[in-house]
């Protein structure tokens, strides 16, 4: 359940290096973050080389998504946080969008990262959607056999405006997170296309999945670039 009556915030940054020598700065990152005033939640990923979950990494690229107590948290580590200054002097490129939480269901590491969060009716512009699974590990060669479908389907897919696929642990626990024109097209894909319809009867069917998480944003204050343009402009 999402309570009404606070500030909360979330954001998502994605940065890319020139080298995979990057994976470094994932170490030193963690304690930073730790510390951090104001972050409630946080995670830092690793990205894959597609759309969805799939196996293979792009050890050159990372992504962080965070939950802050206020926008004024996110400010101020922006302004003075190590971390966000090497993304303005060392990475290649980077984007990162602030997010308003206005639905979720389930969980990540035993909790909710968005309990107690705003929810705000969802309005009629682009939305933000983030995935999360645990997957079971008897079930990890059925589910990696399902994704290239739903990838080359994330591709060609109308109404998406961009897409990434992402890890926290190698090959079991799997997110992504993908920009979307509208409501209307997030439920066509959801319940509409074939390829992934059927994906998610296996995952029910089968129980695929140790624990799981769907939370839908509105994104606002986008900045910077993601593949050469920024996907919200």
């Amino acid at each position: 359940m999402i309570a009404t009556g606070t500030s909360t915030i979330a954001s998502f940054h994605l940065i890319r290096y020139d080298s995979a020598r990057a994976m470094k700065h994932v170490a030193f990152d963690r304690p930073l973050l730790r510390r951090a005033g104001g972050l409630l939640f946080w995670r830092l990923l690793g990205t894959g080389r597609g759309s969805a979950m799939s196996l293979g990494a792009d050890l050159r690229r990372w992504a962080l998504f965070a939950v802050w107590r206020g926008e004024g948290d996110l400010e101020e580590f922006l302004r003075a946080s190590p971390i966000a200054a090497r993304w303005r002097t060392q990475a290649a490129e980077s984007w990162q969008v602030r997010l308003t939480p206005v639905a979720s269901h389930g969980s990540w590491s035993g909790r909710d990262p968005f309990d107690g969060l705003i929810s705000r009716p969802g309005g009629g512009g682009p939305v933000a959607v983030l995935t999360r699974a645990s997957i079971r590990p008897r079930r990890l060669v059925a589910f990696y056999r399902s994704v290239p479908p739903v990838d080359e389907l994330l591709v060609r897919q109308d109404g998406c405006l961009a897409s990434i696929g992402m890890g926290e642990w190698p090959l079991a626990r799997q997110a992504t997170f993908s920009l979307w024109h509208d409501r209307e097209a997030v439920r066509a894909f959801a319940y509409q296309e074939e390829a992934h319809r059927r994906v998610i009867e296996q995952v029910r069917a089968h129980d695929w999945y140790a624990e799981e998480l769907f939370a839908r944003f509105t994104p606002y204050a986008s900045e910077g670039t993601w593949d050469g343009t920024d996907p919200l402009r």
